[in-house]
């Protein structure tokens, strides 16, 4: 029954539910309890009761008690009972109590509840303990830290952690050597897991040493939500969560863990009162072969240490070299001979493979009664002809791409830049990069994260120090070990404010209005947007002057082109803007030598939207080398490829897609890889010719159906100039000569380039030689830096 809410009489109880508290200051220590109930008097009463006895009080209404629990949990929970109501104890016990964080919280009910049935009701489902609504403040108190005292012996001595159900790790050895000790037999697979996080040490250098704990406690909440084979957590002194995964394949195990460090690195958690992104990092071995659990465990370990490095959420499985000293692990002599030998080799590789087996191949079936090669020419041919037909298709439907929306859908929110950075490579534009990006005009906050790595310090570090001391939005990010722009990016997403975040190369000055503008796009529906890069410093040689024109070929025309023609934009990289959340959980893989691409690939498999808005200027540096430029398209070309095996396959079963996309996929990644070869037979086709009907003036060179396809697909170059003159921006518009130049080098000398870099591509892959080669970064001309900052 409710006392009364006048204060009480010299020598009575002080109600629980009114009155003032007469307890003596610093006699309760504190402790954060949640108070579930909902709003009203009662509950504020009993808030303020809580408070004034020394406890950190939060509260929640029934129904939200579960997720908070499982978010942040609290030393104890006190629950308003209201009998006849959806909302009574025993519903806000199975709430709590459901949640793998809250079966072992101190739970407490407030209950009006008259006779011994209803308290003992509210026992068996699971309270700690009944207090009616009359009782003294200090006896609720005192009933709070007597549930907070009530294990007799640490933690880390009990099998489980009261609190969350985890195994101690002494005591998760003994599972997992209970499990190897099992008849070979009887074991079918299994795995054993330990997951770090890469954030750690800053936010226990920040936070203090409760994060170990807490950072377990919400991993193990993400792998209790998932459900699956898993029923075995523990946690080290380290932080580490400890998986076993008994009677499991190995590829049944690494999509579950894979689905785990997705689902984790897209929540954000609460850890030590600071709302936090984690970036998981999973090592695993197979039980198979293991005899001892510690050195199992410390095996995953050392695995967890290695995909601590990239951050790309792939769990890594344990090798033995991760065990020896670093540094240590090379390729064998032999091997580490051969393959450049290969590499160099590789151009007269291409023409033997695409000229000399072919006709060989040619020649052999006509002398074995067959004419294979009289069929391969119609089939180069029209071949030839859709690559050309394709092409004048992109342009077309190039003049209709969908406008940005005119306005967002929603308030502009916090965003955030990314700059990935090789410094020693980036030393001479880093800071004419970062002042372009501090003087973006975004209506939001603002922050710019330079994400770098260098080998050694260097002198433009204390430049970009003294511009963070003076500008805040300036971010200086560091990241130790890095060997990628992945990582780089990787270690920054976790970092980062902003509710979308801009990616951008160390040489990249965007228009003042571009994060404005992307939101535009990602407001109205849209994943990723990717923008439109410009060559800033085209009068530096006729190299750079090409790709400036490529660039609008590409950019203005096939982009904006194959997205409405196909359905979907497939390139978030540099000027690409995404949606943060689904940033933090598709990462970048290192290993890919175009890791946007592969980024934007297994978003788009996934149901993401992603547009291409020729509008949304960055202004970058070309390549002003013929060397430089073959080093920056052979590691494009090899990146494709290495995109198409990893994902036409997938892309074209995923239910994601839709028919037309599905053509899109197979055209982009499928035909592009074999246009190159194909454009090659054209040579052993002629060679069978000649070779068969007895030299080259027995041949009929004028065939129309030939003529006609021969002048389709040289036409489809001058097309593709001219539309892209006619979508550049007004600064390269203006410069025709360029085009007329770009024009005739591409129709005579660099589509085949392109082709014999992307056969090249095809071969180092084939080797295995996947080494990337820093493009230089030179430095803007004068013209180009005023052009930039208009």
């Amino acid at each position: 029954m409710l006392t009364s809410h006048h204060a009480p009489s010299q020598g009575s109880p002080t109600a629980l539910l009114g009155g003032t508290d007469q307890s003596t200051p610093g006699t309760h220590p504190a402790g954060h309890v949640l108070v579930v109930g909902t709003p009203g008097p009662r509950l504020e009463r009993l808030t303020h009761t809580l408070r004034t006895t020394g406890h950190d009080v939060s509260h929640a209404p029934p129904g939200e008690a579960g997720p908070r629990v499982r978010q942040a949990p609290p030393d104890a929970v006190v629950a308003l009972d209201e009998p006849g109501t959806r909302h009574a104890g025993a519903a806000v016990i199975r709430e709590v109590r459901t949640v793998p964080a809250g079966r072992a919280l101190p739970l407490l009910v407030v209950t009006d509840t008259s006779g011994p049935a209803g308290v003992a009701q509210l026992l068996r489902q699971g309270a700690d303990d009944c207090i009616p609504e009359a009782s003294d403040p200090d006896e609720l108190s005192a009933r709070i830290e007597a549930k907070l005292r009530r294990v007799p012996v640490p933690v880390e001595q009990l099998l489980r952690d009261p609190r969350t159900g985890l195994y101690s790790r002494p005591h998760f050895l003994d599972e997992a050597e209970r499990e190897l000790n099992r008849p070979e037999a009887a074991r079918h697979g299994g795995v054993l897991a330990v997951i770090g996080v890469a954030e750690l040490a800053a936010l226990e250098e920040r936070l203090g040493p409760r994060v170990r704990r807490e950072i377990a406690e919400r991993l193990a909440g993400v792998a209790e939500q998932l459900g699956g084979v898993c029923d075995r957590l523990g946690r080290d002194d380290d932080g580490h969560l400890l998986m076993l995964l008994p009677g499991i394949d190995e590829e049944s195990a690494l999509r579950g863990l894979t689905d785990f460090a997705t689902a984790a690195a897209g929540t954000r958690f609460v850890v030590a009162d600071e709302n936090v992104r984690l970036t998981p990092a999973v090592g695993w071995l197979p039980l198979t072969g293991c005899t001892d659990a510690a050195d199992a465990v410390d095996q995953a370990r050392d695995a967890a240490r290695e995909a601590l490095r990239h951050r790309d959420l792939r769990p890594v499985r344990y090798a033995p070299w991760m065990r020896e000293a670093p540094h240590r692990h090379r390729r064998p002599p032999v091997r580490a001979l051969i393959r450049p030998a290969l590499s160099a080799l590789s151009p007269v590789l291409a023409l033997l493979l695409g000229i000399g087996v072919p006709f060989a191949l040619y020649r052999q079936a006509y002398l074995a009664g067959w004419d294979l090669g009289s069929g391969m020419y119609w089939a180069v041919v029209a071949g030839l002809v859709l690559s050309a037909l394709l092409i004048v298709l992109e342009c077309l439907y190039a003049l209709d791409a969908p406008p940005r929306p005119a306005g967002p859908g929603a308030p502009y929110p916090p965003a955030s830049a990314v700059i990935a950075a090789y410094l020693p490579n980036e030393a001479a534009t880093i800071v004419d990069t970062v002042e372009s990006f501090l003087r973006q005009d975004y209506p939001g906050e603002l922050e710019i994260v330079l994400a770098y790595n260098t080998p050694h310090p260097l002198p433009v570090e204390d430049t970009l120090r003294a511009i963070a001391a003076r500008d805040s939005r300036l971010v200086l990010l560091p990241v130790a070990g890095s060997t990628s722009k992945a990582q780089n990016v990787n270690a920054a997403v976790t970092r980062v404010r902003g509710e979308f975040v801009g990616i951008f190369d160390a040489d990249h000055h965007p228009a003042q209005h571009a994060f404005r503008d992307a939101w535009h796009w990602l407001s109205n529906g849209y994943d990723v947007v990717q923008g439109h890069c410009v060559v800033r410093n085209g009068d530096s040689s006729r190299v750079a002057r090409l790709v400036a024109v490529e660039f609008e070929a590409i950019y203005a025309v096939s982009h904006p082109g194959r997205t409405r023609l196909h359905g979907f934009g497939v390139f978030g990289g540099s000027n690409g803007f995404w949606r943060t959340d689904l940033l933090a959980r598709t990462r970048m893989h290192g290993s890919m030598l175009t890791e946007d691409i592969d980024s934007t690939m297994r978003s788009l498999t996934r149901g993401a939207r992603i547009a291409v808005d020729r509008t949304l200027i960055s202004r970058e540096l070309a390549p002003t080398t013929l060397a430089a430029l073959w080093n920056q398209r052979s590691r494009w070309a090899q990146g494709w490829l290495q995109v198409s095996l990893k994902h036409l396959w997938h892309g074209l079963r995923s239910p994601a897609l839709t028919v037309r996309q599905k053509f899109g996929l197979l055209v982009l990644l499928g035909w592009r890889e074999i246009q190159p070869w194909l454009t090659l037979q054209i040579l052993p086709i002629l060679l069978y010719a000649i070779w068969k009907t007895g030299g080259p003036a027995h041949l009929d060179w004028a065939v129309p159906v030939c003529v006609l396809a021969l002048l389709l697909t040289l036409a489809a170059g001058p097309v593709q100039a001219l539309f892209a003159w006619r979508l550049a921006v007004p600064e390269l518009r203006a410069r025709r000569g360029w085009f007329w130049s770009y024009f005739l080098v591409s129709t005579v000398f660099y589509s085949h380039f392109k082709n014999m870099v992307a056969r090249q591509a095809h071969l180092k892959e084939a080797l295995g030689d996947r080494q990337w080669r820093v493009t230089p970064r030179a430095q803007a001309t004068a013209a180009a830096r005023a052009v930039a900052r208009r």
